[in-house]
Parts: C-alpha cells; structure tokens; sequence
C-alpha cells in the first residue's frame, strides 16, 4: 500500500515557482528535457535544451517573497554552485559526446521572474 504525504506549505510554494519558472522558459522556445534531476551529488531544478544554440541548460529556481536578504538570485551561494556543478557532471555522464551548457538562474520574487543566463560557470 502507498501512503500519500501532504506537502509542506514550502514544498508546494517550491511547486508552484517551478511550475512558474518551466512555464516562462518554454515560452521562450526551451524545451523540458528532466525536472528535479536527484543524484548523490545534488539536485537540479531543471534541465531543459536550447534549440536555437544546442545547448543544455541547467536551471535553479529560487523564489522568496521579497527582496530582503539579498533576494532570489544572491540565494544561489558558492556552496549551491558547486552542488549543481556535481549535479550536472553526474547528468552529463548519459552522454558519449556530451552537448555544450550553460547554468542558468530563474529568480522569482512575488510577481516578477528574472531569468539571469549563464549565472555561473562550472
């Protein structure tokens, strides 16, 4: 038998802003390849290809309710890169010749989505 567990009111906030931030990055012409890729190494919110430049792009969503603090974007630390960086390494291992990619930042603060390219190198 399978139990269902309620999400958390930040699990589904978490949700929501992906749901967003996937909704927006289709939109402009990227095309979902995996969503909440788990590995040893880490998490990634998104991975999506850019058909226009053959890239794989790996996505962190951040979402907070106000800019305090720093904000979404400045949420993304040192320490959450090199997670990704892993994350991404272990993804691209499916690959005989893995693509060209790129890590992406979608930052969402109430209504606003910021989509910042190429946030960080690996």
């Amino acid at each position: 038998m399978k139990f269902l567990t309620a999400l958390s009111p930040r699990q589904a906030s978490g949700q929501i802003a992906e749901a967003r931030a996937l909704s927006y990055l289709q939109q402009h012409g990227l095309k979902l390849i995996e969503q909440n890729f788990r590995c040893k190494g880490g998490e990634i919110d998104l991975i999506l290809a850019e058909p226009a430049s053959d890239l794989l792009v790996f996505v962190e969503v951040r979402q907070r309710s106000s800019p305090r603090y720093g904000g979404a974007a400045a949420s993304v630390t040192r320490s959450k890169q090199a997670k990704l960086i892993v994350a991404a390494q272990i993804f691209l291992q499916r690959y005989a010749d893995p693509p060209a990619c790129r890590f992406d930042v979608v930052a969402i603060e109430g209504d606003a989505i910021e989509w910042i390219r190429q946030a960080f190198e690996a």
